[in-house]
């Protein structure tokens, strides 16, 4: 019985003993190789990776973005008088409004005008004083107090950017054979007095700052 006790008594003390050991030491304490974690928990890093990969060019646009792009970049076909129509987009409203009331009106158009001088591009945008293309939309002249002034272009981006800008215009577009077909007017003299009191910080602009987008009046037909 004390040789078997002697023996129970000796087994936890050889357990410490080898775990006390340098070998055992250096075995407990050892840096385990890292372990590469499952993909699905890193889902982001994961995604990453593969994009980096095999997916697509950063740079690459969707059809929809492509089209906005090439549409700002390289303009519209300029109209032309040849056989085929051209397709024509407009904003309208009274003309109060649009010339005398809309006051970043004329910077968006100074701002397009200059961008076509940069990159010499034909403008293909106009406004057009009494528009006789309303004579095809029955439907937007009722809604219009007179007299009423359109934003012409064939760059339809473009005009739907504008119809954003601004407020209260009406759009459509149609088309038409020739580009003096398309912005027929029946010109008329605008003129808008000037407020009693101006608290803006900055001046009021002057009037007659739309004659410089009217087109030619090679183009124009006055009533």
């Amino acid at each position: 019985m004390v040789a078997s006790a002697a023996l129970t008594l000796a087994s936890p003390c050889a357990r410490l003993a080898g775990m006390a050991s340098p070998q055992a030491y250096r075995s407990s304490f050892h840096p385990s190789p890292p372990r590469l974690l499952h993909s699905d928990r890193l889902p982001g890093r994961s995604v990453g990776l593969q994009l980096l990969r095999s997916g697509p060019p950063l740079c690459s646009l969707s059809p929809a973005r492509a089209v906005a792009v090439d549409s700002d970049q390289l303009g519209s076909s300029p109209p032309t008088d040849e056989g085929k129509p051209t397709k024509y987009y407009f904003v309208v409203a009274n003309a109060k409004f649009m010339l005398d009331e809309e006051e970043h009106f004329k910077e968006l158009l100074s701002e397009r005008l200059r961008l076509f001088g940069e990159r010499n591009r034909e403008q293909d945008f106009w406004l057009v004083v009494e528009p006789k293309l309303l004579d095809r939309f029955p439907g937007i002249t009722k809604r219009l107090k007179r007299p009423a002034v359109a934003l012409v272009s064939t760059d339809g981006p473009w005009i739907t950017f504008m119809k954003l800008r601004l407020d209260r215009v009406l759009a459509e577009s149609f088309e038409a054979d020739s580009c003096k077909e398309a912005l027929a007017s029946n010109l008329i003299d605008l003129h808008f007095e000037k407020p009693e009191k101006w608290v803006a910080p900055y001046p009021k602009y002057e009037s007659g700052w739309w004659e410089q987008f009217l087109p030619p009046r090679s183009n124009t037909a006055v009533a």
